[in-house]
């Protein structure tokens, strides 16, 4: 699946500081096949892929359109995302995906990106998939 991540308060806090387990979730998708993308309103976040050390993972980055989410899409010449995660449900609701807590501060017990990982687990095996 091409899985589309939210940047701000779904991947970093207000601060920049990467969620937990971001890394190791990343590692596990794109093991089992899928392809990932990061999006944010705010432009493309390379900057925040190469701090993190995030590249080997993220395929590219797009310009999160805020509203006529699939027709903004189309106008920049970007294929719809398979899956999404945000902290805010619009593009959920448009694509299908998962929403997780807002990351405004750094909490170091927070275990959203591993739900994350299961909601995409489940969201395959649905489909058909093996993963």
């Amino acid at each position: 699946m091409n899985i589309y991540f939210d940047v701000d308060l779904t991947l970093i806090s207000e601060l920049g500081e990467l969620r937990p387990l971001v890394t190791e979730t990343f590692q596990l998708l794109v093991a089992d096949g899928h392809t990932l993308y990061l999006w944010s309103g705010n432009g493309i976040r390379w900057a925040v892929v190469d701090r993190h050390g995030l590249r080997e993972y993220v395929s590219g980055c797009f310009y999160k359109p805020l509203y006529n989410h699939r027709n903004a899409l189309e106008r920049q010449g970007v294929a719809a995302p398979d899956f999404c995660v945000d902290d805010h449900p619009d593009c959920i609701e448009e694509f299908g995906g998962v929403v997780v807590a807002a990351y405004g501060e750094a909490n170091p017990v927070d275990r959203e990106m591993a739900r994350v990982y299961e909601a995409v687990r489940l969201a395959q095996q649905l489909s058909g998939g093996t993963t």
